[in-house]
């Protein structure tokens, strides 16, 4: 029987259970499927750092460096500043366990649920890859006469060659695969689409960041032509992108963009999808600890009251098990979900559903 460790950070609001659902739903693949996960559970979020003043004690990464994988609840309290948590946790377990790569799928499974008229679940499959450890999110910078009326703020945006070629290099090889190349373990069958030239496409601003994605656009055609050269090659502003996810999101196989455009588009990209409740996301180190969450907030509101949706966690559990090889659980996973929301759902929003968080775990089990 494979045996695999995860590390689970429940963190903040409702992501604790959302987590708890998407556990149960793990327990059932594995079940299934022979697996067994082993779950170490960890209490870093606002709760913590409310009794104790401290984010991440100085042994967490190193400890969480041990695990493959980390499932992730949510991040963010009502009664913690703004920045404390998302920096010194969030952003800090990126950038230490060197998870360079955001990895977003925007697959659409119920057409009920798309606010985009006339779009059907073929319209919208298609891939956003972050850039994740570099960007306007190193925190360079600082202020001058900082509380005086001649305050100046500085945030630079930092892209290092190596950086930029690894995002995109990940991003072509991605293409490349999900049109029927040499598999990836993250590659599910039902995402080659027969038929279609693989696609990449880079997301940027060259008519006004004219250093940063001078960088990324030279890398992206030198590799492209130099190694990928069946892969055709497109480009298009962050504005543009966002209008052809609204008109046209059938466009678009794989995209690849900064750390800052890419925090924004994924979101867009969310909603066309069916909203904050299904969406899930990857933060992958390829060769190291990857985590695996719902892209959505800790919904704090929600707390307690069993109307949170909880199939984005769920989806992030789907995506820890294709990165750790087990295709066949994640499919099997994804199918449960889809079942599910076509069969069972009124509403992918809270409190809407029909039934309620836990329910829908159980529904998603069941169908596993």
């Amino acid at each position: 029987m494979k045996s695999y460790n995860v590390a689970v950070i429940g963190g903040d609001g409702t992501g604790p259970e959302v987590v708890r659902e998407a556990i149960k739903v793990l327990d059932a693949a594995s079940k299934k499927f022979g697996l067994k996960l082993n779950y170490a559970n960890y209490d870093f979020g606002g709760d913590r750092y409310l009794r104790t003043k401290e984010v991440l004690p100085d042994s967490a990464v190193g400890e969480l460096r041990k695990f493959p994988v980390i499932l992730l609840g949510a991040i963010g309290h009502p009664d913690v500043k703004p920045g404390i948590l998302e920096k010194g946790i969030l952003l800090r377990l990126r950038f230490e366990l060197e998870q360079y790569i955001n990895l977003r799928p925007v697959k659409l499974y119920d057409e009920r649920f798309c606010p985009l008229k006339d779009k059907k679940p073929e319209d919208v499959d298609f891939v956003v890859i972050r850039e994740n450890n570099e960007g306007l999110y190193t925190g360079s910078g600082g202020f001058v006469f900082k509380g005086t009326p001649n305050e100046i703020a500085v945030q630079e945006s930092i892209n290092t060659r190596r950086g930029v070629e690894r995002c995109l290099r990940f991003a072509f090889d991605l293409a490349r695969k999900r049109r029927g190349g040499k598999p990836w373990k993250g590659l599910k069958p039902d995402d080659v689409k027969a038929g279609k030239k693989a696609q990449l496409t880079l997301c940027g601003k060259t008519n006004v960041l004219t250093y940063a994605f001078d960088l990324w656009e030279r890398a992206f055609h030198e590799i492209g032509e130099k190694s990928y050269p069946e892969i055709k090659r497109d480009y298009a502003h962050v504005d543009a992108t966002s209008m052809w996810f609204v008109k046209n999101p059938e466009w678009f196989d794989v995209i690849v963009t900064d750390n800052m455009f890419g925090d924004i588009i994924t979101d867009l990209g969310a909603m066309i999808q069916g909203g904050m409740g299904i969406a899930a996301g990857g933060n992958i180190n390829p060769q190291g600890t990857s985590m695996f969450e719902p892209i959505g907030g800790s919904a704090p509101k929600y707390t307690g009251q069993n109307v949170i949706n909880p199939l984005a966690a769920i989806c992030a559990g789907q995506m820890m098990l294709d990165f750790l090889g087990e295709r066949e659980a994640a499919d099997a996973i994804e199918a449960a979900v889809i079942k599910t929301v076509r069969e069972k759902l009124k509403s992918l929003a809270a409190g809407k559903m029909g039934y309620g968080t836990k329910e829908v775990g159980d529904l998603v089990a069941a169908a596993v």
